[in-house]
């Protein structure tokens, strides 16, 4: 009886030992991640020497982050992500590198526009700056800014000018990823910068939409229009596999654009079009869930994916979950933003210790055989984003 006790109470002991020994499955944890992010993002800035020096990509065999200039299209990018940072830890001194990051990029708003990647440039920088410190200095270079860029717009078609550089080869030229410079001119002309912005942006994204959203909702990456009868030349893409394929980037700026457009203007044609582009990327991601460069090459499965497209795509889907109004739609987008986030925070994708970077296996222009499978600065600003929003709508649920 007495070994017959004590055998009960070994078997016992060692079912709870081994019970103890299972790792617990834990939840996944924007707040956690975020944290995280924030430590690693205040080392690397300890790296970074010159101001007037931003983060683009990390080649392979890198560990450190390669550099660019204050005119390239990409140096809003890390002081977005500075910024980011400093939302999530109210850090002091990522503030104070943020402001300094930041106010390096102030020419950019007093130049003659280059191109549309004037939005990026400054709303991703000054306008996280403003927004997180009222700072009025900021709030007159935005609307500077904003005033440079509606410069590029053209009213006899009735959309801003992507390219200037490229003319000769399209005429005007509208991109998709334009559509994410809007949200610079929607706020300009609620801030006092004028009526025209609001009206111009509303054009573009309407031209856009009328011109660049194909039938079954994916979208060409560029439309060429003629100068002064504003007639619709050809779609073609630029950065995707093919003028007919679905870039998947392309795709995910016109789901964002597209419903921060509905945001400001109400226009339901807006809404609509985000949604619409939203289901068909949805019903086209692969079995892993994060997009490959371009959903239509030919050499899928072995072709690289792009982490940054999905990084976009869920800060646009966070977006619409708040704009649209059935229930189940709200919990469709919510959910299917979340996924991805969780997707990219996984080993597969989060950098870790192997480089500077948040996120590995972007894919930047494809054809030109640039940025093919490496971290790349803007997919990290995004990511830092979406893990912002989902902290936020989770904590209001």
């Amino acid at each position: 009886m007495r070994v017959r006790l004590q055998l009960i109470l070994f078997l016992s002991v060692l079912i709870m030992s081994c019970a103890s020994q299972k790792k617990e499955v834990q939840p996944f944890s924007a707040e956690k991640v975020l944290d995280q992010n924030v430590e690693k993002i205040k080392e690397v800035q300890q790296t970074v020497n010159n101001v007037d020096q931003f983060p683009r990509n990390i080649p392979k065999g890198q560990t450190n982050w390669e550099m660019v200039g204050v005119r390239d299209w990409c140096s809003g990018f890390w002081p977005g992500v500075l910024w980011y940072a400093y939302e999530q830890s109210n850090d002091s001194e990522l503030k104070e590198s943020a402001m300094k990051s930041t106010e390096a990029l102030k020419p950019i708003a007093y130049s003659s526009a280059e191109n549309h990647d004037i939005g990026f440039m400054l709303y991703c920088s000054y306008g996280n700056g403003y927004r997180l410190t009222g700072n009025e200095e900021y709030k007159k270079v935005l609307l500077a800014a904003a005033d440079t860029l509606a410069t590029l717009y053209n009213p006899n078609v009735g959309s801003i000018l992507s390219w200037p550089i490229k003319k000769d080869e399209y005429k005007h030229n509208t991109i998709v990823d334009n559509m994410m410079n809007l949200e610079l001119l929607f706020w300009a002309a609620k801030n006092g910068g004028g009526q025209n912005l609001y009206d111009l942006s509303e054009s573009h994204a309407q031209v856009t939409m009328d011109y660049l959203v194909r039938e079954d909702a994916s979208m060409f990456h560029l439309g060429s229009f003629d100068d002064e009868t504003g007639e619709f030349l050809k779609g073609v893409t630029h950065q995707g596999y093919a003028d007919d394929s679905m870039w998947a980037r392309g795709q995910t700026w016109g789901i964002y654009g597209f419903a921060v457009a509905y945001r400001e203007t109400g226009n339901k044609d807006f809404l609509k079009t985000s949604i619409q582009l939203t289901d068909h990327f949805i019903e086209r991601l692969p079995e892993d869930g994060i997009p490959y460069w371009d959903f239509d090459d030919p050499k899928i499965p072995e072709s690289p994916k792009d982490a940054s497209a999905a990084a976009v795509a869920a800060c646009g889907m966070l977006e619409l979950s708040e704009l649209v109004e059935e229930e189940a739609q709200k919990e469709k987008y919510f959910n299917a933003a979340k996924k991805l986030i969780e997707i990219l925070s996984t080993d597969a994708y989060l950098s870790g210790d192997t480089n500077q970077a948040l996120l590995l296996h972007s894919t930047g222009h494809h054809p030109r055989n640039s940025e093919i499978d490496m971290p790349i600065v803007y997919a990290d600003y995004y990511y830092m984003e979406a893990l912002l929003r989902l902290k936020k709508l989770e904590a209001s649920e």
